[in-house]
């Protein structure tokens, strides 16, 4: 204890040098503005004060001609009279100042310098410092110094015994007050008042170490006693803190809170302990208030309250220490901070010290187990905080503080007796609840009282039911929803008041925590399945009562009771099943109850998109409760019909709500996500057939996905009705793209008429129906053209494009095994290629000028290789590839390609094209190098002769006729 005892003291010589430096500081300051305002005197007194400028209205106009006047003697200067007055220094000095002699008129002299500069005054006096200021603070430390020692020698020597030695402590602290009042008395002639000041506190020191010693150190008296003296004298202390100032009042602080650590023993009696650190805390406080200081009010409540967590670590206190701790933390968490004098920190301060309090009256509480006592010692700090928040709204933060730390306190609460659970939080209810409620009710609350009203109420209805009730079981709890229902009419009330005063933000809270109770209620008195439908209740009911209210919080709150409409289904174990029929799954359990639970969102939605105003939120309404709609319907119908029935939405939209878009378009995509399986099976086994593999039926769907999937999503697509868009300069619908699904469909449908499903029938099959659906293509192509010329030109670029990758490349006749037909020339080769070739020449048109020699390019490889490919067959029959080359064949091609070069040379002279020329040169070079290369090597005799006869003479007739053709085309063609 003795080294608590010196700590202290350092922190008050530390705290005392921070402040006589800061007073000395403006002390010099004071004395050099005194200096200047004497030079200043001085000047007036010499030289008199100026006569006053007239006024600028008295002054004629610089535009008016002043008139000439002869010049007056100038009048003589006015003499200034000074009053005779006495400046003191704070050292003694005095300056008089007598008033001035009149004098006989004299000659003007020449004014004297001005005083120096008020910054050349300001500089370092050591005989100021070292003379005036410091000595008297030093000398009091001396005497303390000297006191000490002095002390100490004498027990040393043995000269004086404990008991003389606190009668002379006591003596001296006395004698040490009395000169300090005699300071004070003669304090003119003393002339600094720090005199007083350091004796009062040498001799407050002194009392305080006398008592410890008597108490502590020597035993002289009973720890009460001594106590009681630490007591006294920092009563004392306080008292002197008013005559003497901060020595008094920083020792009564420190020596305050450090008396019960200075003679505490090891049995404490807590109530008068706590009874003294009140008494000491509301002293210091007050004290610091009268005085202007607010750092000693602070300092007080800091104290008060660490000595409260201190006296709590005592633990297992009994009904006395309850009942004063609990006074005690009321006192200083809402009285003390109450008087004190900070205008400054004002709200931190009781912010914090109600923070502190409400703390440890917890602790307080969690020690005395629960029991009503100490509930009702928080209780009565709440209630002291409502009071004075009545009396001053400023306080009322501190209110919502101490219900913060009750909730927190009842949710920590193993409770045993549930009357005493209801007592206990139908008392905070009201406290924490009921007293701002009435501030709304006077028209007097402030944004925290509106808070409290909601989320008291809402934070006591959810630590009930987590306390009493199941949130896994599904049974009815009637007295839970009675608490939680009137629970809810708190914060009803608060919006019913505040309905027409513009508070829009605080009222939706209000909203929506009576509409949550209201909810939750319902919940606890309903079965789980009916979680949407009670939802809608309240839903509605906002609806009815803000559909009027065009504010964006309130709006908001509308639709958050939509939103947690729906996420109410969530509530109930059978949602997997639910979620599981709306792809279609055939368990037709609680089919009706599971229709009613998903109305309640859909008709929540649809009464939104119905009233909403702004277009976002009435496109975004429009679209959920589409997606409600066709969940509620799942429940009852099959699957089958699933993908009609968003078809059938689609359409209902599109003809009966045209003005509603985003409702058909949640519709269609709908429908589209049923036939993603079907269309996923087709464009897979299309992928695979670029490999070269078949396409076999039963690979793709069937025609009963066909019709339930994939053609109501074609009929959706039908009713799009979009507006009519143009990309490349061509005009199209959006209704169009139902096209794709349609060819789709209309595939599938087409390979069900050759139904090939093995490699044998794709052979004896294949190129019959590769030619047919070519051919339905190219038709569909002309007679769409008619209309919508790029749409037919589209079709007739699929017919020429699946010929050219499968009937030309993939499954060539000539290189792989597909059944023409046994007749030769009228067979299916002729007829796909002509179809190629049919194609080809009608979308010559729809090609740019330097593309179209490319297509006539194209239409001569068609011609030539469909040539080669009926004299193949000629020769193999049905299946071309299978039978070996004969020479005759070998021959017959050169000719062939002879006479084609021919033909289309023919040709190209008769259109003027030079693409069809260039063509017949490409070929007989073909034919040329065959002859020279193949035949040579391969006939022999007579045939080898005729073959190369036949190409001299027809390589002969070429050119002749060649070369005519180009005497007679025209320059440039």
């Amino acid at each position: 204890m003795e080294w608590l005892f010196i700590f202290g003291l350092a922190g008050l010589v530390a705290m005392l040098w921070s402040r006589l430096d800061k007073l000395e500081r403006r002390l010099t300051a004071l004395d050099e503005l005194q200096d200047v305002a004497i030079g200043q005197l001085r000047d007036l007194h010499r030289r008199g004060i100026a006569p006053p400028r007239p006024p600028e209205e008295d002054r004629p106009l610089a535009t008016e001609p002043a008139p000439e006047v002869a010049p007056e003697p100038a009048p003589a200067p006015k003499r200034v009279t000074v009053p005779s007055v006495s400046l003191r220094r704070s050292d003694g000095e005095s300056i008089r100042i007598e008033p001035p002699v009149p004098e006989p008129s004299a000659p003007e002299t020449e004014p004297e310098p001005a005083s120096a500069p008020l910054r050349e005054r300001f500089q370092f006096d050591f005989e100021e410092i070292f003379g005036r200021r410091l000595p008297i603070w030093a000398g009091g430390v001396t005497l303390a110094v000297a006191g000490v020692f002095l002390v100490k020698y004498s027990i040393e020597r043995g000269l004086i015994t404990p008991l003389l030695r606190v009668i002379m402590a006591f003596v001296f602290g006395g004698g040490l007050i009395a000169g300090a009042e005699a300071a004070y008395r003669y304090r003119d002639r003393v002339a600094d008042p720090r005199v007083a000041q350091a004796l009062a506190g040498a001799g407050l020191a002194t009392l305080y170490a006398g008592f410890y010693l008597a108490g502590t150190q020597y035993g002289l008296i009973g720890q009460g006693f001594a106590f009681l003296g630490l007591a006294a004298v920092t009563a004392g202390a306080i008292a002197l803190s008013f005559r003497f100032g901060l020595p008094s009042a920083v020792l009564g602080l420190v020596g305050g809170f450090a008396a019960p650590a200075l003679v505490g023993g090891e049995e404490a009696n807590i109530p008068l302990l706590a009874l003294y650190l009140g008494l000491v805390t509301g002293g210091l406080t007050f004290a610091g208030r009268e005085q202007r200081r607010e750092w000693m009010g602070i300092a007080a409540l800091i104290g008060g309250l660490g000595w409260g967590a201190i006296l709590l670590l005592a633990g297992d206190p009994g009904v006395s220490e309850i009942i004063a701790l609990g006074l005690y933390f009321t006192v200083l968490g809402v009285l003390v901070p109450a008087f004190a004098a900070s205008e400054r920190f004002e709200v931190p301060i009781r912010l914090a010290a109600a923070l502190v309090a409400s703390v440890q009256l917890a602790l307080l509480v969690d020690q005395g187990g629960y029991s009503m006592l100490a509930w009702g010692l928080y209780l009565l700090l709440g209630a002291t905080l409502a009071f004075f928040g009545w009396k001053q709204p400023q306080m009322r933060e501190g209110n919502a503080v101490a219900a913060t730390v009750a909730l927190l306190l009842v949710g920590m609460w193993p409770v045993q007796n549930g009357l005493e659970y209801f007592a206990v939080t139908a008392a905070l209810t009201g406290v924490f609840a009921l007293a701002p409620l009435v501030h709304v009710w006077r028209n007097e609350e402030r944004t925290i009282d509106l808070l409290q009203v909601a989320l008291v109420p809402a934070a006591m209805a959810a630590l009930a039911y987590g306390e009493f009730g199941d949130f896994f079981a599904d049974r009815i709890e009637v007295t839970l929803a009675a608490v939680t229902l009137a629970l809810g009419a708190i914060p009803a009330v608060a919006a019913w008041r505040i309905w027409q005063r513009g508070k829009d933000a605080t009222l939706a809270i209000e909203l929506c925590v009576a509409a949550l109770l209201a909810m939750c209620a319902i919940w606890m008195v309903s079965p789980a399945w009916l979680a949407p439908l009670a939802a809608g209740l309240v839903f509605a009911a906002l609806f009815v009562l803000l559909r009027d209210r065009s504010e964006l919080e309130l709006r908001a709150l509308v639709w958050g009771s939509a939103v947690l409409t729906a996420l109410a289904l969530f509530g109930l174990d059978a949602l997997d099943i639910e979620i599981a029929r709306l792809a279609g799954d055939p368990d037709p359990s609680l089919a009706l109850r599971s229709m009613l639970r998903w109305a309640a969102p859909a008709a929540a939605f649809v009464v939104l998109a119905w009233h909403e105003g702004e277009k976002v939120g009435r496109q975004l309404a429009e679209g959920t409760a589409t997606v409600f709609v066709y969940g509620a319907l799942a429940q009852v119908l099959p699957g089958d019909a699933l993908a009609w029935t968003a078809a059938a939405l689609a359409g209902g939209s599109a003809f009966g709500l045209p003005d509603r878009p985003v409702a058909r378009y949640v519709s269609i995509a709908i429908a589209l996500l049923w036939s993603v399986d079907p269309a996923t099976r087709w464009i897979g086994t299309g992928v695979v057939s670029l490999f070269g593999e078949p396409v076999y039926v039963d690979a793709l769907p069937s025609l009963r996905q066909t019709a339930l999937y994939i053609i109501p999503a074609i009929a959706g697509l039908a009713v799009l009705r979009g507006q009519a868009r143009e990309w490349q300069g061509i005009a199209w619908r959006g209704e169009w793209l139902a096209a794709l699904p349609a060819l789709v469909a209309l595939h599938i449908g087409f390979k069900q008429l050759f139904a090939i499903e093995t490699v044998s029938a794709f052979v004896e099959q294949g190129m019959a129906e590769r030619t047919l659906w070519e051919s339905l293509l190219l038709a569909a192509g002309w007679i769409l053209s008619t209309r919508f010329a790029w749409a037919g030109r589209l079709l007739i670029a699929a017919a020429l494009a699946h010929f050219l990758l499968y009937s030309g490349l993939l499954h060539n006749p000539l290189w792989d095994r597909q059944a023409v037909g046994a007749t030769p020339i009228a067979n299916l080769i002729l007829a796909a290629y002509a179809i190629a070739v049919a194609a080809s020449l009608l979308l010559h048109g729809a090609f740019p000028d330097r593309l179209r020699p490319w297509l006539d390019g194209l239409v001569v490889t068609l011609v030539s290789f469909g040539a080669l490919t009926l004299l193949r067959q000629a020769f193999a029959g049905n299946i071309p590839m299978e039978a070996a080359m004969t020479q005759t064949e070998d021959l017959l091609r050169s000719l062939l390609g002879i006479l084609l070069a021919i033909g289309f040379l023919l040709l190209g002279s008769r259109r003027v094209e030079r693409s069809w020329r260039v063509g017949s040169l490409v070929l007989m070079v073909l034919a040329v190098a065959k002859v020279f290369i193949v035949d040579a090597a391969g006939l022999e005799g007579l045939l080898r002769i005729a073959s190369f006869m036949a190409l001299g003479f027809s390589l002969i007739g070429i050119g002749w006729l060649y070369s005519r053709q180009l005497r007679a085309t025209p320059t440039g063609v």
